[in-house]
């Protein structure tokens, strides 16, 4: 039997392949010189869906600035082709939100392995564009139980990596105990564990562990199917184009926005007197309005790397005007502070600890108050008789804030596909892995500071809740700062460096 569909390929009007599968045996330069002929034969004046040469008929469609072209033989029924080139087209904006070069060349590999699920040993399958979805998002016990396995052997792994480091501590504590250098009054490293400050009393920084490798998996032949394992081949592949001198356009790392948001970039300049400023807010809301709970949790960190430079108090400046609680370090002199919004050491001839995190001043801010609410969320689910249209907006109520990398996560029922997406402002993700809909907003200001997204999808109201939202900012919600570094003796001022950060340690709607 002759095979009638030779190859489907996405390409430029300028006859570029931006992706091309075949579906018999042919060079990569017979594919090039097929599509890169496609062009010149179109320049005939005449309007169709297809141009024949001597040999193959093209089948095509525009796609705004591209061609979704089809390559067949001459003797293929041309009804059927135009059928199989329709669902073609259809597939492509599954998984490319823009029909741009960049975007197909980001989700080619997605585009190949939908393009084999319509067509087999140059036929067309009897499926359908839900069929194709499915297909290509087919779920697989084994695959589950060999991530489980993995799971747990990662977890046995830094079960011992945690084991190892606190026998590695405690050796250091009890090679240093009874050694205690004069002059850092007492203070140790500090660090922020779940929004609570701890502050050891220990001078030695620990040794940081060696991570103990994973443990192995047995060498012999696994029979289990695993569908995401594509990825040796993949890289195979992408090397084999790179050595033939194919420019390819890697997609972007594999982190999701919302991983992607967590933390700021650590300063690469600072000076020998480095501080830090970093809050962090939890805050639970209902989905019909009303704050459940907010709490801003602060911490001022003090790094000191020259001697020098040890013998210094901060000049904290408080604007914050919505009540917020204040806690120094017991050895910080507090009255000082209260009397003149300084932070020094109760012994002004002791120096603050080298090298070491030390935090000073800490605060919290708890509140009910709808008002004070940096990011309202307002999602509306509307039942529709195919399912459900889902509106939600944004707005900035903390207008001297700048948010940024700003990602809304409203979970999808699994099984019924992607969302279709209308009005749209930033950009969005479909996790069909982890039936989540990602809203990315790069910056969210006073110029921007509203938004919405509109979305229609199978399912009921209740299935688009909880919706989390993770964001990052430079400066920081309680307007608490340090103005002012100067010596013990004599008052003159220290050259010092800050890092703000505002971070997101839960903030969902209900």
């Amino acid at each position: 039997m002759v095979k009638v569909l030779l190859a489907a390929a996405v390409c430029t009007k300028a006859g570029k392949a931006l992706v091309s599968r075949q579906f018999v045996e042919m060079t990569r330069t017979r594919v090039e010189g097929l599509l890169a002929a496609f062009p010149k034969l179109m320049n005939t004046g005449k309007q169709h869906t297809f141009v024949e040469t001597e040999s193959v008929r093209y089948v095509y469609q525009p796609l705004e600035k591209l061609y979704m072209v089809l390559v067949t033989t001459k003797n293929s029924n041309i009804l059927e082709d135009l059928e199989t080139l329709r669902l073609f087209s259809r597939v492509i904006p599954e998984y490319c939100r823009v029909l741009e070069e960049s975007e197909i060349s980001e989700h080619c590999f997605d585009l190949i392995f939908a393009f084999d699920e319509i067509v087999a040993l140059g036929y067309r399958e009897n499926v359908n564009l839900a069929q194709i979805r499915t297909f290509t998002e087919m779920d697989s016990h084994e695959e589950k139980v060999f991530r489980a396995v993995r799971e747990t052997q990662e977890r046995e792994a830094k079960a011992e990596m945690r084991r190892k480091a606190k026998e590695l501590q405690q050796a250091r504590r009890d090679a240093e105990r009874g050694k205690k250098a004069p002059g850092f009054g007492g203070f140790g490293s500090s660090a922020v564990v779940g929004g609570t400050a701890i502050i050891t009393d220990t001078l030695v920084e620990a040794e940081k562990p060696k991570p103990s490798p994973v443990p192995a998996r047995s060498s012999g032949p696994s029979k289990a199917l695993k569908l995401g394992a594509r990825g040796k081949e993949v890289d195979d592949f992408v090397d084999k184009l790179k050595s033939e001198g194919e420019n390819i356009i890697l997609p972007s790392t594999g982190k999701r926005p919302s991983e992607a948001s967590k933390s700021l970039p650590t300063p690469v300049n600072t000076e020998s007197v480095h501080l830090r400023v970093e809050e962090k807010i939890t805050l639970t809301c209902g989905r019909d309005g009303g704050l459940q709970n907010m709490e801003v949790l602060g911490m001022i960190t003090l790094r000191v790397t020259d001697e020098k430079s040890g013998r210094i108090r901060l000049l904290i400046n408080n604007d914050d005007k919505r009540g917020v609680q204040l806690q120094t370090h017991p050895n910080v002199d507090k009255k000082l502070f209260t009397a003149e919004s300084l932070i020094g050491l109760k012994n002004p001839d002791k120096s603050f600890p080298l090298n070491n995190d030390v935090g000073v001043l800490k605060w919290r801010l708890q509140t009910t108050d709808e008002a004070l609410i940096p990011l309202t969320i307002n999602c509306w689910p509307s039942e529709s008789g195919s399912g459900c249209d889902v509106n939600i907006e944004y707005e900035l109520q903390e207008e001297s804030l700048e948010l940024n990398d700003v990602v809304i996560s409203i979970p999808i029922p699994s099984g019924v596909g992607a969302p279709v997406i209308g009005d749209l402002d930033g950009e969005y993700r479909h996790d069909g892995r982890r039936n989540v809909l990602e809203w990315y907003l790069p910056v969210v200001d006073v110029k921007n500071k509203t938004g919405s997204l509109e979305f229609s999808i199978a399912g009921q109201p209740n299935d688009f809740f909880p919706v989390n939202v993770s964001f990052v900012s430079k400066g920081n919600y309680c307007d608490i700062q340090v103005t002012k570094v100067s010596q013990v003796d004599g008052n003159s001022p220290v050259r010092y460096s800050t890092e703000t950060s505002f971070l997101v340690d839960k903030y969902e709607i209900l």
